[in-house]
């Protein structure tokens, strides 16, 4: 008999990784890599049927204890001591009634859980160097398609949560709130993000996306703009392309004289390459010792 053996690794994975089942795996994982005691206490509290608004202070103080304020992880320290907590995080996530909550609220649900199953999946196959090496074409395994969490029964892959709810819901700053676990992506914030200052996080997140030389740099004398890569793939979530793009940037950007800049006709688009080395803390020190 014949085994399609892509098909059996990417069934055992599936079964291994889901982050609302199989608590005997996890169990097993826990024992193996939590140290409790000096990990982030597991006060979890699930939404009731009430409506009580999601609890996300389990993650936000995760965050506080292992990302800096450049948004690099201390992914080491995380796996030794609290991926079970985090994964106890998903799983309170998974009992959420989404029908009971209003559009900020989904949004910061979503948000957060996109980026937590990111964390969860990289604690789950770390050391890596980059999210790109648990795409296989051999294997047909892709971590962005095949590392769901379980939400009401239903499973969510990072691509469906993406694009399928979060682009949906019509806000481009979603962009700089979700975090693929590379250099080239927007800062991960070290506090979970929560439906009181969604849209102060969010603003805050694009200023500081813009700030940065590796996603905005200006030739005035090539009358020349050269965008992160993210505003080409999702340059219709933006309004368009080239001049759509540069007015929204113009929006957030914190330098007038760049905001006055951006507004300029006849400037020409370019894009700079992607940085997919692993949003690590190590990664600053590794790149000024070379």
């Amino acid at each position: 008999m014949k085994v399609d053996n892509r098909h059996m690794l990417r069934g055992n994975i599936r079964r291994r990784l889901s982050v609302s089942r199989h608590p005997g795996m996890f169990l097993l994982v826990s024992l193996l890599f939590v140290m409790p005691t000096d990990g982030v206490a597991q006060d979890f509290q699930a939404q009731d049927p009430s409506g009580i608004p999601v609890d996300h202070s389990v993650f936000d103080r995760l965050l506080k204890r292992y990302v800096d304020d450049n948004g690099l992880v201390n992914y080491k320290a995380w796996k030794a001591q609290d991926e079970e907590t985090l994964r106890n995080y998903l799983k309170s996530m998974g009992k959420v009634d989404q029908d009971s909550l209003g559009r900020s609220e989904k949004l910061t649900f979503w948000i957060n859980a996109y980026n937590a199953l990111t964390i969860q999946g990289i604690l789950e196959f770390y050391p890596v160097k980059s999210i790109k090496d648990k795409v296989s074409r051999i294997l047909g395994f892709n971590i962005w398609d095949d590392y769901p969490m379980t939400v009401n029964g239903k499973e969510h892959s990072l691509n469906h949560i993406e694009h399928k709810i979060l682009r949906k819901m019509g806000e481009p700053r979603i962009h700089f709130a979700i975090v693929c676990a590379s250099v080239g992506c927007p800062r991960l914030r070290n506090e979970a993000y929560t439906e009181a200052k969604l849209n102060s996080q969010l603003d805050d997140q694009a200023g500081y996306f813009f700030a940065q030389p590796r996603n905005l740099r200006i030739d005035r004398a090539g009358k020349t703009v050269w965008l992160s890569s993210i505003l080409n793939w999702f340059g219709g979530d933006f309004g368009g392309r080239d001049r759509a793009q540069l007015d929204f940037a113009g929006t957030v950007v914190e330098e007038e004289n760049d905001r006055k800049f951006l507004q300029s006709e006849g400037l020409k688009v370019k894009y700079l390459d992607y940085d997919w080395s692993l949003n690590e803390q190590e990664y600053t020190s590794l790149k000024e010792g070379n």
